[in-house]
Formats: structure tokens, C-alpha cells, sequence
């Protein structure tokens, strides 16, 4: 990748035990691996290198309750076949329930593997909150899967990113849009995390550049935005 004005860049997907590991494209055009303990810790990251944009895998805005996200069906139709990836963003007053048995009074339908996601919406949506709306300027969610189903239009049909074909599908993608990808990831990541947190960092690229494709354009309760980049 060239080097850009807009650079550097960060992406990142969330791990068990609440970190993140984090891909960031440098001035140069270099892909390098970071972590963080959590989100406070990753936004300190981003400022300490001066990033122009950072993509999170993780909703950010959120519907009110018995509301969707647009952004959430654009992004299930784009995919097709791995739909089932998109979970629907919880609505807020979720946020404030301690266990899954209360999220469920309130969100009946809800999944046990979307109330996992919890802790971590909560603890972004605080985060960046609290860091006032203008950051929303620099930060944008992003889904790993439609970015890789973008660079991998009509070149290759994308297996599971968990079978070892997806895996080097996505190593392959991710290699001609940047080059050498680092081999070791952080203690805590497993490839895939890491795989998609490169991902990100080229949705990130693409929104400092005024290239990336926004679905939905919607804002939540809050005023915040209800959007998946791309």
C-alpha cells in the first residue's frame, strides 16, 4: 500500500477476556500488530501515533427497544450465505442489565452469544460518550466479514474464517492490499481476531480517504451513529 496523508490508521476486534487486538497501517503503508487492554487504552493508542481513523468491530449506535438497525439488514443481505455473521445491535436499555435472564425480559429474542457482546458495546458506548460527538468523525464500526467479502468480490468465494481455506483466503486478501502481514500476533489474539482487526484497519484507510461505503445512515436516541463502514 502507498504511503497517504491520511495514515496512520487503526483496526480492531475484540477478544475473549475483554482486549483487543489491534492492526495499524503506519505513514508508510506497513500493517503492524498492538494491543489493548481495553477501549480507554485503545483510543490512548490511537492519539499516541496520531491516527486519522480508527474501525471497531462492535456496534456503536444503538436502536431503541423493538427497534433495528438498518445498517445490521444491509450488511446481512450484502453477505448472503454468511448472514448469519451480522448480529443485530441489542437495543440501549439492554446496556443496563447485569445478567442475561434481566436482557431477556426486556429483549426476549435475545441470543446468549449477542448478551456476550454486552459487556464490551457498554463499555465503547461509555468510552466514546464520554470523548463528545466529534468522535464519531474519527471512529466508525465496521464488520470484518463484509470488508473481506468487498476485497473478495469476484475473485474467490470465501470459506468460514475459522477453516484453515478461509484463513489463508483472508491472509491472501489482506497480503495484496498491504503486503507482509507480521507473523506473530499479540499473547491473546487468535488469528482470526487478528486477521479481522487488519480488515478494520482498511475500512479505516478507506474512511480517512473519503473511500469507504457507508450502510445505513441513521442515528440512535443519543444522536449517535447507526452505521457499518465498509
Amino acid at each position: 500500500m502507498a504511503a497517504d496523508e491520511a495514515l496512520p490508521v487503526l483496526g480492531a476486534d475484540g477478544c475473549r477476556g475483554g482486549g483487543w487486538v489491534i492492526a495499524m497501517i503506519d505513514g508508510e503503508g506497513e500493517l503492524s500488530w498492538h494491543w489493548a487492554d481495553d477501549t480507554g487504552e485503545l483510543l490512548a493508542l490511537a492519539d499516541e501515533y496520531t491516527a486519522d481513523a480508527i474501525a471497531l468491530d462492535v456496534p456503536i449506535g444503538l436502536p431503541a427497544l423493538g427497534g433495528r438497525r438498518e445498517c445490521d439488514g444491509l450488511a446481512a443481505k450484502r453477505l448472503g450465505a454468511r448472514r448469519s455473521s451480522v448480529f443485530p445491535a441489542p437495543p440501549r436499555a439492554v446496556l443496563d442489565c447485569a445478567d442475561y435472564a434481566a436482557a431477556r425480559v426486556i429483549w426476549p429474542s435475545l441470543s446468549a452469544q449477542t448478551f456476550g457482546l454486552v459487556p464490551r458495546i457498554r463499555q465503547v458506548d461509555e468510552v466514546l460518550r464520554a470523548a463528545g460527538r466529534t468522535v464519531h468523525d474519527r471512529v466508525v464500526e465496521c464488520h470484518p466479514e463484509a470488508a473481506f467479502a468487498a476485497m473478495a468480490a469476484g475473485l474467490v468465494q470465501l470459506a468460514t474464517k475459522k477453516s484453515a481455506t478461509g484463513a489463508l483466503q483472508r491472509l491472501y486478501l489482506l497480503e495484496d492490499a498491504v503486503g507482509e502481514i507480521p507473523p506473530d500476533v499479540p499473547p491473546g489474539a487468535a488469528l482470526d481476531d487478528a486477521l479481522d482487526a487488519a480488515a478494520c484497519a482498511l475500512v479505516a484507510h478507506r474512511w480517512a480517504n473519503g473511500a469507504a461505503e457507508v450502510l445505513g445512515d441513521e442515528v440512535d436516541e443519543l444522536g449517535t451513529p447507526m452505521r457499518i463502514v465498509v
